[in-house]
């Protein structure tokens, strides 16, 4: 442990009468530098926590208002109107010499008391600001006068430079949408998938539950939403997700994909290191209206631990090492000294200590880590043996920072088979061999022997967004900022004065080995049945969508529907689809979303013992395309034209569905759109790859639809039909499929 290598220890040395211990200095020192720590760590949060908490204002805001006070006092002016002598005589009579000194504190705590209430009346009127959703709903590129005084107000009270959690507080309460409301779009949004007789079924339903059932739900929803600041979301992560009782392995992780290793891990820890000073800027959407920041806090340090009826998350306020699997054998490796933060060389130093370690693997250990993927409640039971037998080794690995696993077969992209190399990359990151990923942790980095890089990351404490935010900092960083020697090796120069890395041993007792024998089965039996396939479409982009004053998001979502229902469908109904998928999203988006209130209300039934036959409907359907778009959210880190290599090619997850697919897309750059398909191999329903060309004959089909659109436009006009527009397409042959390129791994 590289915390522990300057400490020399207690050192007893016993006099004749065995009553002094003498303490040897290296120790006093470590002593007290590990308390100089811990209270800087303390210290550096209650300034942060005070600076969020009195944000848009600042300390200095205090200071000037207590200043003007005090000048108005000594011109005899008195802006409290009396408050301040009430103050002055409710304060102990110290004599007259210290009448003045009475006259401060006076002044200082009116001006705190004032301070106060600005602050408050500051974060109210923000609130009220924020609760606005008007803006949402207009035509994309237009702006009323209204939205505009809105954005001008919002800058006015939004305050400058804001932390990370600054805008917590004056984020208004998730609003629990009107229940008829939702009922009618869930039945707009199904009639198109359903036949008039089931239709007619599930609207009778419908109706009986507004009838019977809704307003009782409803009204606890209501009074859920004015205890908590959010009337869904712990619902939803602990029956969403603690609850259940699958594997972690497909079901609930999912993979980032990069080709760069060397420098990460120090550049994860200096994010983590940005992110305990609150150093990351607040999303905002348009640049001004700001998202909740709550699920970054449990990035690092932060593992979802097994029960039998629900798991829990664990998450530490601090961490100092990583745990490390490589050929079946785990590590602790600490990541700071005395000084600070190791350096890259130092951690890669410590990687290769693991890689050259020649010791193997004990018995069952190798096969350990099979236990996270496993059914939960089995997990359980098992975890509890664990850490009765081997609770130093697995609080190491629980306790980390995050979970490294140091692959010993290459990935990634090659040129010799592209297409199929992608798809090897993507189902190693999303399920490996099902023991070599410590599938609790917040996310593992999987470093492959050729220096690709990816994350497994464990879905139940935050979205994708979050996670996505790390992924392109880390890259940026490792890439632009820490860069690498002439030689290969990270910049810098070896320690060789670090400890080992610490070798974790299992006392692994018999009765897990069978438990092992059984998860390692059940964990290979879902890797082998997911089919992972991974293309980037490069035929055109985000820059070709935006031409057609189209969302770039709507317009790829019609065209995964077109690819799996291969419905033909005219210009003028796609451009109605698209409009409807932007209406729903930011109805979504504004807390008027169907499938959360539904979700909810069906959550109060159950705790009511209240039977809804519409509700246990809604809840039983399954959902057989599950999409998701990974965002690119830091473009300011550098320039995606010039350096194209060093974007990051998104991720992916699992079907939602046996007989479903998982579809996870990223606009890598302008011209580009990289899918991510999985679908299970059991099924005959479902082959990733067939639906890859689907995707890509849909997008092309719907392109088309546009030129053709245009072309018909330039008849009406007395154009040459041979005139040819800037955003004609390469030609393509329905069936074909274009050589697939990718200059982004």
């Amino acid at each position: 442990m590289a915390e522990a290598h300057q400490a020399v220890g207690f050192r007893p040395s016993l006099t004749s009468d065995a009553g002094e211990v003498e303490l040897s200095a290296p120790m006093l020192q470590e002593i007290y530098l590990s308390g100089l720590r811990s209270w800087k760590r303390h210290l550096s949060r209650f300034w942060n926590d005070f600076l969020t908490g009195v944000f848009p204002a600042s300390p200095l805001s205090w200071l000037f208002l207590f200043s003007a006070i005090q000048l108005a006092w000594f011109l005899q002016l008195d802006p409290s109107l009396g408050l301040m002598e009430k103050i002055k005589e409710l304060l102990p009579d110290w004599g007259g010499q210290h009448h003045r000194l009475r006259g401060v504190l006076a002044a200082a705590l009116f001006a705190s008391c004032l301070w106060g209430a600005l602050i408050f009346t500051l974060h109210v009127a923000l609130r009220l600001l924020l609760s606005y959703h008007g803006w949402l709903l207009q035509p994309h590129g237009a702006t009323s006068s209204r939205t505009k005084t809105w954005l001008a107000l919002v800058r006015i009270f939004s305050g400058r430079h804001p932390m990370l959690f600054s805008y917590q507080r004056s984020l208004p309460r998730q609003p629990v949408p009107s229940v008829q409301d939702t009922v009618r779009k869930y039945l707009e949004s199904v009639r198109p998938v359903l036949s008039d007789e089931d239709f007619d079924w599930t609207a009778a339903l419908a109706r009986e539950f507004l009838r019977l059932q809704a307003s009782l739900l409803q009204w606890y929803l209501q009074l859920k939403s004015w205890w908590a600041s959010n009337y869904v979301s712990d619902w939803w992560e602990e029956f969403v997700y603690l609850r259940s009782r699958n594997s972690l392995m497909v079901n609930s992780n999912y993979y980032m994909m990069a080709a760069r290793a060397g420098n990460a891990v120090h550049a994860l820890l200096l994010y983590r290191h940005r992110l305990n000073r609150q150093e990351i800027l607040p999303t905002l959407l348009m640049g001004m209206r700001p998202l909740c920041s709550a699920q970054y806090e449990k990035i690092f340090n932060t593992t979802r631990i097994p029960g039998v009826h629900k798991d829990h998350i664990r998450h530490l306020r601090d961490s100092r090492h990583v745990a490390v699997f490589h050929q079946g054998r785990f590590f602790r490796v600490g990541t700071h000294t005395q000084s600070g933060l190791l350096s890259p060389r130092a951690l890669e130093q410590q990687f290769q200590r693991i890689l050259d370690d020649p010791s193997p693997a004990c018995p069952h250990e190798e096969h350990l880590a099979a236990l996270t993927a496993a059914p939960r409640d089995m997990w359980a039971q098992v975890r509890r043996s664990l850490k009765t037998q081997a609770q130093e080794a697995l609080e190491a690995v629980e306790g980390a920072a995050f979970f490294v696993s140091l692959d010993s077969e290459p990935a990634g992209l090659t040129r010799e088979d592209p297409a199929a190399s992608l798809d090897a990359y993507a189902h190693a990151l999303l399920a490996g061999r099902g023991h070599d990923r410590w599938f609790d942790k917040s996310f593992s980095l999987i470093v492959f022997s050729n220096g690709k890089l990816g994350l497994s990351v464990e879905h139940s404490w935050a979205d994708c967004p979050i996670s996505g935010h790390m992924w392109e900092f880390t890259l940026a960083t490792e890439c632009f900022q820490l860069g690498y020697a002439a030689d290969g090796h990270c910049k810098g120069h070896p320690d060789l004065s670090l400890p080992q890395p610490q070798r974790l041993h299992w006392d692994l007792p018999d009765k897990i080995h069978l438990s092992i024998s059984l998860a390692l089965r059940g964990a290979k039996t879902l890797s082998g049945n997911i089919d992972c396939h991974v293309f980037p479409f490069s035929h055109f982009g985000k820059s070709f969508i935006k031409r057609w004053h189209l969302s770039s998001d709507s317009f790829v979502q019609m065209a995964l529907q077109l690819a799996y229902f291969r419905d033909p469908q005219c210009l003028a109904l796609f451009r109605l689809a698209v409009d409807k998928h932007q209406a729903l999203l930011k109805a979504a988006m504004s807390g008027q979303g169907v499938d959360r209130h539904l979700f909810a209300l069906y959550i109060v039934s159950q705790f009511l013992h209240l039977q809804s036959p519409f509700l246990d409907q809604v809840h039983s359907e399954q959902w057989q395309l599950a999409t998701s778009q990974i965002p690119v959210q830091q473009i300011h880190l550098f320039d995606v034209h010039s350096y194209p290599d060093c974007v990051s090619s998104g991720g992916g997850f699992g079907p939602a569905d046996d007989h479903g697919y998982g579809v996870s897309y990223i606009f890598t750059g302008d011209d580009v759109i990289t899918f991510h398909i999985s679908s299970k191999k059991s099924s005959t329903r479902t082959d990733s790859h067939r639906l890859g060309q689907h995707i890509e004959d849909a997008l092309l089909d719907v392109a088309a639809l546009f030129q053709e659109g245009q072309r018909l436009k330039r008849r009406g006009l007395g154009e040459d039909d041979s005139g040819h527009s800037r955003d004609s397409l390469p030609c393509h042959t329905r069936g074909s499929r274009a050589p697939t390129t990718a200059t982004n791994f």
